[in-house]
């Protein structure tokens, strides 16, 4: 994998989704196939319904079984969901080996290398596997400078305030 194919949005501001989903509008403007991937977001469904309306040159898939974060489940809640985020990952694998999108976004996925959900043989798995025209784009607050070595292009959204007079 080419690491210029992959971007990080990152930081403690909103807008991490919102900028990737951008790219997947755009993309899908240019006639091509966008898949989302949403991690340890809990379920939406309000904006599963809306992303939907994006199909079919846009899918959205979340392996949540909770409708929580995951952060505010409990630690069986965790351990269950844990399983779902697995299957997630396993999802993106084999969408990047056959080829189905040319563009992967992995949204809130930084979060699985934070909690140590995934390891660095993971992440070269997930990597080797996507062909050299696949764009991904991760997602999340925090982004590990181990990562940096797989990434070619990183945004650090956040906010700034603004003093009052």
């Amino acid at each position: 994998m080419c690491k210029e194919k992959v971007t990080v949005y990152c930081g403690d501001g909103k807008g991490k989704t919102t900028a990737a989903l951008g790219c997947a509008i755009q993309a899908a403007g240019q006639g091509e196939n966008v898949i989302i991937i949403q991690f340890l977001k809990g379920k939406r469904e309000e904006e599963v319904e809306f992303l939907r309306r994006l199909e079919p040159e846009v899918k959205f898939f979340s392996f949540a079984k909770f409708e929580k974060n995951f952060a505010e489940l409990s630690g069986e809640e965790q351990k269950e969901e844990a399983i779902n985020i697995r299957n997630g990952f396993n999802f993106a694998r084999k969408v990047l080996v056959t080829g189905e999108c040319s563009l992967l976004i992995l949204d809130g996925f930084l979060g699985l290398w934070d909690n140590r959900m995934i390891s660095g043989e993971d992440m070269d798995s997930l990597l080797n596997a996507a062909s050299e025209d696949t764009e991904i784009i991760f997602t999340g607050k925090v982004m590990d400078n181990s990562l940096r070595k797989y990434v070619g292009r990183i945004y650090r959204i956040h906010e700034e305030t603004q003093k009052r007079s």
